[in-house]
């Protein structure tokens, strides 16, 4: 069936497109677009590009009654509500294979659907690890077959994560790899670093560092501190991050490599890439919502549902994220999904995996961040959709004509309370439990198939 979506405040930082008006889907894909009432643009819109156009006419169709069966025509009327390229996530787990009692691809990308996120990157700590083709195989016809939303994988940089000789990068990549990480580990060794920017620089694919020195890290559960010392806990030091991120960046300027840097959580992280995005290194960063929402404190009791690598830091940590997503040090927001089944969440806090079930609360805690006036809608909307799209040079975080079809339409005011039993997925993992939140889609559009609640 083919959609008109009506009288929606559509906002898309690819086509410099804010304001109310229509889009017409034909056959999966984005086919018109008509803008009725142009909102201001932000102060520092983006350029727009040759052959791009703030309003697209279309005919005047018949719609039958009400857009009904005459017409082959679904019409959505979209007042009041905010309608966004879909939302991208490059920073997943969806656990399959080998961990399907933590999440499946199917459950996964479910609850990514659900909570606007129509494209998803999953990370390859899976068992066995996605370090050769044959599991990037596995995991992209798994997702044709079963998924709920477009998946790319990510591969591993090193064989079976281990950090000491490169996986097969090129032919991963003619598979389907979109990315490479050691996710959930990182890689110690700087000459098989040095390597893998090579690498990334001939197949024009970016690096995604975890950044942490084990030799600092090691047995660590918690942000090193007084809420360490106090509860007991073996701390992790803002160093362990910040060391890494020094040395990678040092590598992407000697190689001239494609790095982006995972889940920063320290001040200094931040000034660090600020520096190296001055240089003109070839550099990109991203955050979560849980570490511009929560401190160390959140450990507090022993809830391990707080338990994250790298952990949750401390006030002044959270206000310098807020500045680097304001000022583009920070260029997009990932949830870092990491759902684990009830009993390990259950174990002694030093046994606990790390990890949050991220999903179903991203939006909304994002959202918050326009409420603080820290960014424009415009800003967070290019953040989720578009900065994540050219990262890793993929057609999608857009609106524009002949594209998939993948749209978010979302209610801002709209209230929820986080009850995690509610959550599609598997993983029930959220510090954010019984939170009021607000703003969530209400309607999912992926390559024109709609799912809406």
């Amino acid at each position: 069936m083919n959609v008109l979506i009506k009288n929606g405040h559509i906002i898309d930082p690819s086509l410099r497109i804010d304001g109310i008006g229509d889009i017409l889907i034909e056959d999966g894909k984005i086919k018109e677009i008509r803008i009725q009432n142009i909102v201001p643009p932000p102060p520092h819109p983006l350029p727009q590009r040759e052959g791009e156009s703030l309003k697209i006419p279309y005919p005047s169709r018949g719609e039958g009654k009400g857009g009904g069966k005459d017409s082959g025509l679904r019409t959505i009327d979209a007042t009041g509500l905010l309608v966004v390229p879909g939302l991208i996530d490059m920073h997943v787990h969806l656990r399959e294979p080998g961990f399907e009692h933590k999440e499946t691809i199917k459950s996964g990308t479910m609850a990514a659907i659900k909570s606007g996120f129509t494209t998803v990157c999953c990370m390859p700590n899976t068992f066995p690890v996605n370090d050769q083709a044959s599991v990037t195989e596995f995991i992209i016809r798994k997702a044709s077959q079963e998924g709920y939303c477009t998946v790319y994988p990510v591969g591993a940089i090193t064989k079976g994560q281990r950090g000491e000789e490169l996986a097969e990068i090129g032919t991963m990549r003619n598979e389907g790899c979109i990315a490479f990480s050691d996710d959930g580990r990182p890689v110690m060794n700087s000459l098989i670093m040095r390597r893998a920017l090579e690498y990334s620089k001939a197949f024009d694919v970016p690096i995604i560092s975890h950044c942490e020195d084990l030799t600092l890290s090691e047995d660590g559960v918690i942000n090193e501190g007084i809420i360490s010392a106090t509860l007991g806990l073996k701390g992790i030091p803002d160093e362990a991050e910040q060391i890494m991120i020094f040395r990678d960046i040092l590598l992407a300027e000697l190689t001239g490599g494609k790095l982006h840097i995972a889940h920063v959580s320290t001040e200094g992280s931040v000034k660090l890439i600020r520096e190296a995005k001055t240089k003109g290194i070839n550099v990109t960063a991203e955050t979560c919502p849980h570490y511009f929402s929560l401190t160390e404190e959140a450990v507090k009791g022993y809830d391990t549902n707080a338990k994250v690598n790298p952990p949750l830091r401390t006030k002044r940590d959270i206000e310098a994220i807020k500045e680097g997503l304001k000022d583009g040090t920070i260029d997009i927001i990932v949830t870092d999904h990491a759902p684990h089944h009830m009993d390990e969440k259950l174990r002694e806090f030093d046994m606990a995996p790390f990890g949050i079930s991220g999903f179903e609360t991203a939006l909304s805690l994002s959202l918050r961040l326009v409420e603080e006036g820290i960014l424009s809608m415009s800003q967070l909307v290019k953040n989720m959709t578009l900065n994540p799209a050219i990262i890793l040079n993929i057609p999608k975080g857009t609106l524009r004509q002949d594209t998939d079809a993948d749209v978010t339409i979302i209610d801002v005011n709209r209230e929820f309370k986080v009850e995690s039993e509610k959550f599609v997925s598997k993983g029930k993992n959220t510090p954010f439990e019984g939170w009021l939140l607000k703003g969530c889609p209400v309607l999912t559009i992926c390559k024109g198939k709609i799912y809406e609640w």
